[in-house]
């Protein structure tokens, strides 16, 4: 398995618990504010990146959808309300995030569909071939190993079945670099902290976003590992990337 430089990012280089273990426990921490801070960082503007992430799916129609890294279930649920699919499958590895999203889905009267369980990326619990569709937005970053969770993904999807991962990336134009950079670097944490009382989560997250292989880095690791017909999209100036693959 090949080691990337994100791989190795964690969210306190003092704890001698390895990554994903660091990864829940952190999540488990901010949950409660995981949802507002989202929308407060990004000004909105990540709902309108999970719709377009989605509607890569539409011309699939995927009857079977498996959301990785589901978090509070924003993507599972705007992908029943773009999509309609039979069966929605989250997992994750934190189950404060997990008991946030399931209260969502039950608000919404979708449990029959919708189902949230914890479960690892790198070790997915569920036989080769099992579903249409594989979505996961921000949460490849914290794969511990990357490689690992791309190929148990194209294990689990059907032949003809579309994976569609939504992650940050980092602006090329110089003008918007610098203005990125000191949002990332200074802004994010101090709302982390103010809001969420956790710094070291929003340090994480432009720690591991610069360190990430991204754009055509990215697409040549999913290509590696075995996706065919791999694309991407840049959104917002590059803030954010859309990378699909088939099976």
């Amino acid at each position: 398995m090949t080691k990337f430089a994100h791989d190795d990012i964690v969210p306190d280089s003092s704890s001698s618990l390895e990554k994903k273990q660091q990864v829940a426990g952190m999540f488990n921490k901010i949950a409660k504010r995981y949802d507002f801070l989202n929308r407060l960082l990004s000004g909105g503007i990540d709902i309108n990146w999970r719709k377009k992430a989605i509607a890569q799916l539409k011309e699939l129609k995927p009857k079977t959808v498996l959301d990785v890294a589901t978090g509070t279930a924003d993507v599972a649920l705007m992908t029943y309300k773009a999509l309609k699919p039979a069966k929605i499958i989250g997992i994750d590895i934190s189950d404060g995030m997990l008991e946030l999203g399931r209260k969502k889905i039950e608000k919404q009267g979708l449990q029959q569909v919708i189902e949230l369980f914890n479960g690892d990326s790198e070790k997915i619990n569920y036989p080769d071939n099992s579903f249409d569709a594989v979505t996961v937005a921000f949460g490849v970053r914290n794969f511990q190993n990357l490689e690992q969770g791309l190929q148990e993904m194209l294990r689990v999807l059907k032949p003809g079945g579309k994976l569609v991962v939504l992650e940050f990336s980092k602006p090329k134009q110089t003008a918007f670099k610098g203005l990125y950079n000191f949002y990332m670097k200074t802004v994010a944490p101090k709302a982390g902290s103010m809001f969420a009382h956790n710094k070291d989560a929003y340090q994480y997250l432009n720690d591991s976003v610069q360190a990430f292989p991204e754009r055509e880095q990215f697409t040549e690791v999913m290509k590696q590992t075995g996706y065919t017909n791999i694309y991407f999209k840049t959104l917002t100036m590059g803030i954010c990337c859309i990378y699909c693959g088939s099976k």
